[in-house]
């Protein structure tokens, strides 16, 4: 039988010749949408993990950040003005060195669930503990006087008219009553979004127009003539940088998150610590101590780039760096400087004061601590309003801020290699710390670092006589 033809229909054609354009537009979309999608989910997760970055963030930031207090911006502006880029290798030759530093006294914390002192006391010489918490009161008392000053001329760089004293007496007060007046989970985010203002010094930089091969050049292959100032310098640099209120600050730090967490007695804080919790703490103290080096080395670099080749070598303070600046990088980059020296002391001085009274505290058995309430805690609230007013007091009794931080750096440099040997010998024993013991490798560049520090503090011993 034959195959029957199909008939030709006009209807089908005409509907299917009307169908055409949306048909077109159909796939356009289709393949527009499936264009788009991606990105967009990759920007979703990108900002996803933005967000989890941050809140994985937290004492290490607040401790790498305190680090570039207003005495450290001075120091590193000085190193430029006078030798240009050519300490500018010292920013990643610290980095690993105080890495490791903050993250076996924050393993330390966790593992233990007391602070730095506290462990010294049970495991070592309690004549030597009060001997060292002494030396590290008398270094941050001087360290919060200059930087108190700082902030004091910082403001008068904005606004000339205001008077040195009642800036110094304002910021004293505010700095005291933050800590004391505010519950500690809301005061630890107020220090995290506080950390924020070291990028001033990273615009500044940028909108000095430095020649970045050339620093990174001088960064990764330094041209080193190394006399007695050059090496006194490389020292303060050192003692700033590798501070032992670091080390007593990061340790309590990490007791009080475990508290805020729920972890009120000792017992519950000394279970076992879970990887979970030492690979977030690492993420935060390496993230902090990059943030705190990367400033180092734009300080350094913008100094370097504008005052050292204009002849501006003789820099005392963080103001006269901003001061200095203006001229040659124009006023953004000397409101940036101010806004950072003002925004920085708030940050440091609090921790100063913190890290002396959790040293003070745990050394004589106090109880108390930040997440404590005023009533509760008088004695560890009495060491930090002692240590703000003997720094404030400083600011009235004529000595002078260049001499307060020479006194600062001696009593650091005393201090250090002494509590770099107790944080060793903890974080490799054990019987204290188990399964999170040191690795080789780190107790090599512990002691490494401990011997760097002992030759710093007698370069700075050497140097004031």
């Amino acid at each position: 039988m034959p195959t029957e033809q199909k008939r030709f229909n006009p209807d089908k054609l005409l509907e299917k010749s009307v169908e055409m354009p949306a048909v077109m537009l159909d796939k356009t979309l289709e393949l527009g949408n499936k264009v788009t999608q991606k990105p967009l989910e990759q920007a979703t997760a990108g900002v996803k993990r933005a967000k989890n970055y941050w809140h994985a963030l937290g004492p290490g930031l607040t401790t790498g950040a305190s680090d570039d207090d207003p005495s450290g911006i001075a120091t590193y502006s000085q190193a430029g003005a006078q030798h240009g880029f050519g300490f500018l290798w010292l920013a990643p030759f610290t980095f690993p060195l105080m890495s490791i530093v903050q993250e076996m006294c924050a393993r330390i914390g966790m593992v233990t669930g007391r602070g730095l002192a506290g462990n010294i006391r049970i495991h070592f010489s309690r004549r030597m503990l009060r001997f060292v918490t002494l030396l590290l009161f008398a270094a941050n008392a001087f360290n919060i006087g200059a930087d108190l000053g700082a902030m004091a001329k910082a403001v008068q760089l904005l606004r000339p008219s205001f008077s040195f004293g009642w800036l110094v007496v304002g910021f004293t007060l505010l700095s005291l009553l933050l800590p004391v007046l505010m519950p500690y989970a809301k005061y630890a985010r107020y220090l995290k979004w506080l950390a924020l203002v070291l990028l001033s010094y990273i615009v500044s930089a940028i909108l000095a127009k430095i020649d970045w091969g050339e620093a990174l050049k001088s960064t990764f292959v330094p041209n080193l003539s190394l006399n007695k100032d050059s090496l006194l310098l490389i020292c303060a640099i050192l003692g700033t940088t590798i501070s032992p209120y670091l080390f007593f600050w990061q340790t309590s730090q990490e007791v009080e998150e475990e508290i805020l967490e729920g972890k009120t007695t000792l017992r519950e804080r000394h279970s076992a610590t879970a990887p979970e919790q030492i690979k977030r703490m690492r993420i935060d103290v390496w993230s902090g101590m990059f943030l705190s080096n990367l400033v180092m080395f734009f300080i350094i670099a913008v100094c370097g780039w504008v005052l050292f080749p204009n002849g501006i070598t003789n820099i005392t303070s963080a103001a006269q760096a901003a001061e200095a600046l203006r001229p040659f990088a124009g006023d953004a980059t000397y409101y940036l400087f101010a806004i950072g020296i003002i925004g920085t002391g708030m940050l440091a001085i609090p921790v100063l004061a913190g890290s002396s009274s959790y040293a003070v505290s745990e050394s004589l058995k106090w109880k108390g601590g930040l997440h404590s309430p005023l009533k509760q805690a008088h004695a560890f609230y009495g060491v930090i309003i002692i240590s703000m007013l003997v720094g404030l007091g400083l600011n009235f009794v004529g000595i002078d801020p260049i001499k307060a931080l020479i006194y600062s750096a001696a009593a650091n440099g005393i201090v250090a290699p002494f509590v770099l040997f107790f944080i060793v010998k903890l974080a490799s024993q054990k019987k204290i710390m188990g399964h999170w013991t040191n690795h080789r490798t780190t107790t090599i560049i512990g002691w490494a670092t401990t011997l760097l520090m002992t030759t710093a503090g007698l370069a700075a011993l050497w140097s004031m006589f």
